[in-house]
């Protein structure tokens, strides 16, 4: 992706998971914005046809459209309070969480929580969770008993581009901890 789709990326994730009022526009209940209203908030910088392309092409499929393309929205990672429709399913075994060594001894005192977003964010697989743990630093990959988790009756989701979401991750169910 070009220099200029990546910005507008950054800026899609900005506005459709945290901050939609910087350029003018609401959200729906459900994350929803009009295609017309979000492009017309962002500018003359950015066409329809950008638009598609980064949802097609964004490495993490951050965004989707609704059936009939009239509207998008993030499919995960809001701290603006919108209901996402994800209903509980069972997750695999172990999920992983990448974050930075610096966080490491607060979530072995507190687990992981969710901070200033709606979920914690899990992934089914080790390199994905390599891949986010680096963003903040040096990265620590924890090993996550998500199997116990649900036999003790907290609730996983999974998201349409393959995050698995949960309220809270309590310390007694982080199985290993990989530092790189």
């Amino acid at each position: 992706m070009d220099k200029k789709l990546v910005k507008f990326s950054k800026l899609l994730s900005k506005v459709l998971r945290h901050a939609p009022e910087s350029i003018g526009i609401t959200l729906d209940k459900n994350g929803w914005v009009e295609v017309s209203e979000l492009l017309k908030g962002l500018g003359k910088g950015i066409t329809l046809e950008d638009l598609v392309f980064i949802v097609a092409n964004n490495n993490k499929k951050r965004f989707e459209f609704s059936t009939d393309q009239k509207k998008i929205r993030a499919c995960q990672g809001h701290s603006i309070d919108v209901e996402l429709d994800l209903q509980p399913v069972s997750p695999t075994d172990v999920l992983y969480h990448g974050t930075a060594i610096k966080t490491v001894e607060y979530i072995k005192r507190d687990g992981i929580i969710k901070m200033n977003r709606n979920h914690v964010h899990l992934s089914a697989d080790y390199d994905t969770a390599h891949n986010v743990g680096q963003r903040h630093g040096k990265p620590t990959i924890l090993l996550i008993d998500a199997k116990k988790m649900q036999e003790h009756g907290m609730e996983f989701f999974h998201s349409t581009n393959h995050v698995w979401l949960t309220d809270f991750v309590p310390k007694e169910y982080i199985i290993n901890i990989n530092y790189i």
